[in-house]
């Protein structure tokens, strides 16, 4: 399903930093993925303390999820990513992942929350996306 991204050359350029302002889309199916961790199909955490490595692995994770569901990065039109203890020095790495998820895409909207924890102890990020499809 075609999306459009918004943004309004009114406000600052979100894309450099992995996000559009709004993403709008008409019709189709929406698909509501959960949020997505590091885990391996053995329950194995990828990175250990590497939250780059584990961002990388939850967004492999999420195109597996997408792939099933018939859609692929493209068809996001809402990412939601959840990082523990957050600092600015955690963009470089989310960011790295992230863009690679798109790959070519211009990104949909995304909120970033830095959180106390998550359902584990050894998670430190999670993400969950909400995709349409036709």
């Amino acid at each position: 399903m075609p999306r459009d991204t918004i943004n309004p050359d009114s406000m600052y350029t979100s894309v450099p930093f992995g996000f559009s302002q709004a993403t709008r889309s008409v019709g189709g199916t929406t698909i509501h993925c959960s949020g997505q961790v590091a885990w391996d199909k053995q329950c194995e955490v990828i990175g250990g303390s590497d939250l780059g490595a584990q961002a990388r692995q939850v967004m492999q994770n999420l195109k597996a999820v997408l792939e099933e569901a018939g859609a692929s990065s493209a068809d996001v039109v809402r990412m939601r990513t959840y990082v523990v203890d957050y600092s600015p020095a955690c963009l470089e790495p989310i960011g790295k992942a992230i863009a690679e998820f798109y790959g070519d895409e211009l990104p949909p909207a995304n909120t970033l929350l830095g959180v106390q924890s998550l359902a584990m102890p050894e998670f430190l990020i999670e993400v969950e996306v909400t995709a349409v499809i036709d």
